[in-house]
């Protein structure tokens, strides 16, 4: 059932991407909306974790758990940074705080993450 779950998620990568390049709205990787090679890359490298869990399907755990903790230490840390290091520019702009859209990003992305992460950890030491 998990396995199932983690493959359609990273098949929905697809939809992801069209959602943000062809819509402009922006659900899995509004944290990484600044750069754009950055975006293109994580993009990418989900698109390959799809790939490699329909290759090695007994890898499909340990492949979502791995994704999964990275994209919660880069939520973490985007978030982090965005609220404690704040420049005179963003203050004297009001451009560079935390929109509401990483905020939504945040908890949905974030709160999947998590969700993945502790399932495949629990699943992984069985």
């Amino acid at each position: 059932m998990t396995r199932n779950i983690l493959r359609s998620y990273y098949a929905a990568t697809v939809v992801f991407l069209l959602l943000d390049y062809v819509f402009g709205l922006n659900i899995r990787l509004a944290f990484l909306d600044d750069s754009v090679g950055l975006k293109i890359s994580y993009y990418a490298f989900c698109l390959t974790c799809f790939a490699l869990m329909v290759w090695r399907p007994t890898w499909t755990v340990l492949i979502g758990a791995f994704e999964s903790l990275l994209t919660l230490i880069a939520i973490i840390m985007h978030m982090a940074l965005r609220v404690m290091v704040i420049t005179d520019q963003s203050i004297e702009s009001g451009h560079g705080y935390v929109t509401m859209p990483e905020i939504i990003n945040f908890l949905l992305a974030g709160g999947v993450a998590y969700v993945a992460w502790a399932r495949g950890i629990r699943e992984l030491s069985n």
